[in-house]
Order: structure tokens, then sequence, then C-alpha cells
């Protein structure tokens, strides 16, 4: 999945993370905020009965008539169907489908008679297991353990939690929720079976669907046994199968999604209609932080099937009878805006203030163990130094925003693809003026997405919710790819300054120096066993807004720490595989997937001339990937990448066929924004404006050989929209490096290309 941490949602510290602490914001602030106000406040008994109270209303938006809900997630008909509610939305990652292959694999359900669906963006269905996948990195195991559910589903509904993002769909809904919720159930369905039998449940088994007592050779239907088995109090804490019980977990399942993606019947947010809709477009300050100043509303207006020109404080919308028409009279109007005092905010002027900011500011956080001061001053050490800049970078999705709301008898209701539901309406509520019971959101799928469609990066969501109020019809506001490229939540630009020293053939002290705004800590384990390191975040923000975007800071550190460390294998006169192999742990799940890439990639067989091979391993969201790259250039002086290679441990593989598309996807991605994508800064506006000047890695530059494989380790469950990502762009960099002798360590490639 690609799907991205909110901005409020720092990711979780692992046990490779270094010693300092970072300070801690978002999910966790949240959690004991709400954990103590509950505790304190309503008590144990009065969280139990809410929770209790919004399990019946999860029912009561989802189960008819014959059709009996259990546990939130989950129904099952007289007819045998089962359906699942997935409280993550699909663009493109496929968890719906490996979603209901751990609740139906638990439940022993038929496949065939399984539905995966949307869950409403209802605070009955935030998602508390997302809250109890992240609590234990941040309390402890042990603390984790004694918040009760109930007050940990509290806690969810009071942030309130519903996101798609952190490559958190598998490893904790899925691990949490999903195959707890099947199991659970099965167990509930064994003891209804059971009574009606008149035999003991451990003289019963499950398989298709049905009960089966087999000494008497009677079986009864999951429809049948549905309506007590919903009567009955399920387990919280049910036994799960083993991995050699599975069934349907770590099968190559077809998506659910892909026939209607394929045949077109898939309604996205741009595709949506409604009877006498109206389409709207958007032109928005060039400069961020600019103000509308002034606009003639008049040549618009006199466009055929325009109907109104809406003025917001930094921005202008023209509505028509269809999108045609109101970008025509958009491009009729001659709208000045201020710059905001930004003119000055340029690419140059960004690097440079935080190339002075890591010289003599103080940095905001800092991680790490040892001293590293003492190992760059050991006799007979060799102290290696280098700077690596990367740029910011855009989502570029596939579809650009598109947001439908229509504003009737005191209700708004809206229509489109966000990565948080439940924070949409909240933020459309506010925006309108509306009590948020007074706003409906209606989640669908998203065309890309990568971090871009968090609400709390999204202006469209309060244009639409004050436009709809201007509007006597729904209507729809598209923004055009211009419209988003330069008003993008971009990937932080960053810089790093790396310093290591060497000592016998050993890394004795590392630190890097990174500039952006964000901070990486705890993000992103520093996996290498080295005496003395430290990692240390200068804060810095332009006039930009910057956002997660897929893997979040993985791509920079991955990028800054696996280049060094083919630098340092050059300072020691060692080849970079073997030299990494010195500095991770005898035994190490880190070293399994790096000899396994090695192998897989034949490390060591000889290369035609101007051909280079790059390797580069990097953890994140729980799940370690190594890569190697193979690489030539072209006549222009461009990379021509020619194979590719992936080995990854996430612990378990759901879906095998999904988990190789994610882990290639990401890959590709990966190359392509380290070859030629760049959003840059003139006069504080963004330069680029559309895929003809922010180049993306197109089908037929794709390498022609991708090879994917899984180590099945049994570890912890990782998450894998976003990991294949990180790796991709350092290995390429190094490929390029043993090709031509030049080391890149500015990004994008193409930019050097010639140079």
């Amino acid at each position: 999945m690609a799907d991205n941490p909110t901005p409020d949602l720092d990711l979780p510290e692992t046990a490779d993370a270094p010693a300092a602490k970072p300070k801690r914001k978002g999910v966790k602030r949240r959690i004991f905020l709400a954990g103590s106000a509950l505790l304190v406040g309503g008590g144990i008994f009065g969280v139990w009965w809410a929770d209790s109270s919004v399990k019946t209303k999860a029912k009561s938006l989802t189960v008819g008539e014959g059709e009996h809900g259990f546990a939130t997630w989950m129904k099952i008909a007289e007819d045998d169907t089962v359906t699942v509610y997935s409280p993550h939305i699909d663009f493109g990652q496929g968890s719906h489908t490996a979603l209901g292959q751990m609740l139906a694999d638990e439940l022993d359900a038929s496949w065939d008679k399984v539905a995966i669906e949307q869950a409403p963006a209802d605070l009955a269905f935030a998602n508390s297991a997302l809250a109890k996948g992240f609590l234990p990195s941040m309390t402890g195991e042990f603390a984790a353990g004694l918040i009760p559910d109930a007050v940990i589903g509290m806690m969810a509904r009071s942030m309130p939690l519903q996101i798609t993002g952190g490559s958190s769909a598998i490893r904790f809904t899925g691990e949490v929720a999903m195959r707890r919720t099947g199991a659970a159930v099965r167990a509930a369905l064994i003891a209804e079976a059971a009574d009606r039998l008149g035999v003991p449940e451990s003289e019963l088994t499950t398989v298709d669907s049905k009960v089966t007592h087999v000494k008497s050779g009677k079986s009864l239907r999951y429809g049948e046994l549905a309506a007590g088995a919903a009567e009955r109090s399920l387990d919280s804490d049910p036994v799960l199968k083993t991995r050699d019980q599975w069934t349907l977990i770590g099968k190559p399942v077809p998506r659910r999604d892909i026939p209607a993606k394929v045949d077109g019947s898939a309604v996205y947010g741009i595709d949506f209609t409604l009877p006498d809709m109206r389409v709207a477009t958007i032109a928005a300050a060039p400069v961020r932080g600019g103000k509308l100043e002034s606009v003639d509303e008049a040549p618009a207006l006199a466009v055929k099937g325009v109907e109104k020109v809406v003025k917001l404080d930094d921005a202008v919308i023209v509505v028509g009878k269809g999108y045609w028409q109101a970008q025509k009279g958009l491009a009729a109007l001659n709208p000045t805006f201020s710059d905001g005092g930004n003119a000055a905010v340029s690419t140059p002027a960004i690097y440079a203030a935080q190339t002075k900011l890591r010289a003599g500011g103080k940095p905001d956080n800092e991680g790490g163990d040892g001293d590293v001061e003492a190992a760059f001053g050991a006799a007979g050490a060799k102290v290696v130094e280098a700077e690596y800049r990367v740029p910011f970078l855009h989502h570029a999705m596939m579809e650009p925003f598109a947001l439908t709301g229509h504003f009737k008898d005191g209700k708004l209701t809206l229509w489109g693809g966000l990565q948080d539901p439940l924070s949409t309406r909240t933020k459309a509520a506010k925006a309108a003026g509306l009590a948020v019971d007074d706003v409906i959101f209606n989640p669908m799928i998203m065309g890309g997405g990568f971090g871009r469609r968090f609400p709390d990066l999204v202006e469209i969501i309060d244009q639409v919710a004050l436009l709809a109020k201007q509007v006597p019809y729904p209507v729809k506001l598209i923004w055009s790819r211009e419209e988003e490229l330069r008003h993008g939540t971009y990937r932080p630009q960053s810089s790093a300054g790396l310093k290591a020293a060497i000592k016998d053939g050993k890394i004795t002290g590392w630190r890097t120096d990174y500039a952006q705004s964000g901070n990486a800590e705890g993000e992103v384990p520093f996996i290498y066993a080295i005496p003395a390191t430290s990692r240390r975040h200068f804060a810095y923000q332009s006039n930009q807004i910057d956002g997660p975007w897929r893997s979040v800071n993985a791509t920079q550190i991955g990028f800054y720490t696996e280049s060094f460390m083919d630098e340092l294998a050059a300072a020691a006169g060692e080849e970079p595989y073997r030299f990494r192999r010195k500095h991770l742990a005898p035994g190490s799940r880190h070293l399994a997937v790096l000899d396994a890439v090695a192998e897989r990639s034949n490390w060591d067989s000889p290369l035609p001339d101007g051909v280079g091979r790059g390797i580069a391993i990097v953890e994140s969201f729980g799940t370690i990937v190594a890569e190697v790259i193979e690489v030539s250039l072209n006549e222009d002086g461009s990379p021509k990448v020619l194979k590719a290679f992936a080995v990854v441990d996430c612990g378990t593989t759901v879906n095998p066929l999904n988990a190789e598309a994610q882990v290639a996807g990401g890959l590709i991605m990966g190359l392509s924004s380290a070859i030629g994508e760049q959003v840059t800064l003139d006069k504080g506006a963004v330069v680029q404006s559309n895929f003809t000047d922010y180049p993306i890695l197109k089908l037929a530059e794709a390498p022609p050989v991708v090879d994917v494989h899984f180590i099945e380790s049994g570890a912890k469950t990782g998450g894998l929209g976003e990991p294949g990502l990180p790796p991709a762009t350092p290995a390429l960099a190094n490929a390029i490096a043993a090709a031509t002798g030049k080391r890149i360590r500015n990004l994008p490639v193409l930019t050097q290309a010639k140079a």
C-alpha cells in the first residue's frame, strides 16, 4: 500500500532505533490525552458502555434483513455470504483483498462467499486496530497490554482514526482486527453448533463456511448459525491459527478490485456524477502564502455555460455546467495575487539556508549512542565526509483532486477519495460551520495517493465545503493537473552532511546531520553495528507545505546512509556488499536479506563494459528490503536500468501476488524519483506544471527484469506498501558510481547526466 502515515502520526520507533528518544506528538500524544481523560472522567465501565453502543451503531449502518453483524468488521448473511468491512481506502494497494484473506482464513469461510466492502465514514468504524498496533512501540509491550480494548476503541474515536497510511493495513488492521475477529466468530459459530447438535465443541470442525460433526456426519452452514452466534460474546483474545494451518494467508489470491478497474465500471472521485451537478475548477495564488488581490469576473461569466465565480482568500473558483466550460471560464480570468512576502524563496536559497543551519544552528533532535567525536579523532582513523541533497518531490497521482459536495436541508454530503474519511468529515464540518453529524462523507477509490490525500494537508475539502453552500446544486471541484502539481504537499527538500571514521577496515564512528521539515528519528532504524553513531535533525521550513510521500523519510535517510556506505567501502578498499556484511549482526534478519539479494543478483558475476551494479538495504515500517540495480548509460548520459532485484523480509507475506506488485511498484517509483523528478522554486513559486517538466518513468524506461523474492521469517508482520521504495535510489546511485566512477550525491540524476 502506498499507504503513507498521517502528517500527525509519527511512526513508531523500533528496537534498532538510536538510543536517544525523539520528541513525540501525534498519535502518542493523542492516545495519552484521550486515555487519561477517559480513565479519570468516565471510568472503565463508562468506556465499556460507549464501546458497546458504538458496535450497535456499526451494525445499524451495515446489517440488513437476513444478516447478522459481528465485532464491527463483518457480517454473515443467511445465504452464507460473509462481508468484511475495511476501514482502509482502496487506492491500488490491494489491501482490501488481503484483509479479507486474513479474516476468512481464521473464520474458515469459503472464499467464493466472501465480499469486501469499504467501511462507512462513521465514528463507529474508527480503527482501534491502528491505535492498538502503534501502542506497544510508544508505551512498551507491557504498558500497552494494560489498556483495555474498550479504552483503545474510545481513543481511536476521539482522534478520530480511520487512516490509510504508514503501511499499516496488514500489519495492524489485519493482524489485530481481522484475524482476531475471524477466529473469535469461528469460535462463536462452533459454540452455537455444539448447543444445537448437542455435542462437545471439541468434536466439531470447520471448513468452507460449515461446522461439521464428523462422528454423526451432521453439519450446519454458517448462515444457519449466524443469528445465534451473533448473540454470543466474542473472545477478545481468541486462539489464532498457526502458520501450518493457514489455507488462504500466504496464497496468491487474485485481487477483488481489479476486474472493475479493467472494465471501467469502477468509479473514482473524478468520475462521480449526480443529476444537475455543476463542475468547478480553481486557480490559487502561484506563490504559496499569497492572497487574491483582485479579479474581474466579467470575462468568465461571458463564457457560455459558466454560472458563477467564487472568490476565496487565496484563490478564485469558476463554476460551470461542465468541466470544459469551467476551465474555459477560468482561463478567461486574469486574477492578481500577492506573493505573501515569499518572492525571495528559491531552490538554491533553501539549500543555502539548510547548509548554514547545519553548520551553525542547534539540532532540534538527536539520536544515537557512543562518542563520535572520539572516534573521529582516534589515532589511525580515516575520516570521510560527504554532502547530499534531495529535492522536493511531488506525489504525481494519476487522478488529480476531485471532490463533490452537496449542501441541502442543513446537511453537507461529500463524495471523493481521501486517505482519512473521519478527519475529512471533521475538516469539512469546521470549514462549513456545521456540526460533524451534519456532514456525510462517502469515501471512494482513488487514482493514487502516496500520502498526498491526507485531509490535514488538503485544501480542497475546505474549498468544497464553502463552495457547496454557495451553489444550489451538487458541485464537483476538480483541480487541473497543473494546479495539483504547483500546489502539492511535497516530500521535503532536504540536505545532509555525513561524516564517518574507518579504522582497521571497520566503521568506528558515524554522524548524519540533516536539515528539512519533519524529523526521521525513530522512523528509519540505523541497522549497522557501529560503536558510535549520531543522527541530528535541524528543523527547516520553507513557504511550501511538506507532507508524507511514499515511505516518508526513509527515502532521504535511505539515500544518504546507503550511498555513504558505498563511499566508506571505497575508502576502506573493500567491495560494497561484503563491507556491509561486516557491519551487520551475525544471524540477523538484515544479514539474511542482504545475502539473499547478493545471491539472486549473482553479485560476483562479471558485467559488460559500461555496466555497473549497486546494492542497498533499508528497513522501514517493520520490513527489511535489500535491492540490487544494474545500470548502463544512454548516449545522453541518462541512466538505463537493465535489471532490478529485491529481497524482502516482512515477516509474513499474506498475498504473494499483491506483495510482489507492491514491492516492484515501489522500486520503480524510487527509480523514477531518483532519475528525473524534482519540484523547484523560483521567486517563491513552483516551476513545474505537468508531466512535460515533471517526468515520471515510462513503461519503456522501466527495467525489463524485476526480480522480487520474499523471506518468510515468521517475524512480526511488517508493512509492504512503502518499504520497496527506499533502497532503489541509493542502489541506482551506487550502480552509476560503479559504472562510471562518478558519485551521485545530488538528485535527480538527470540534472547531472552531462555534468
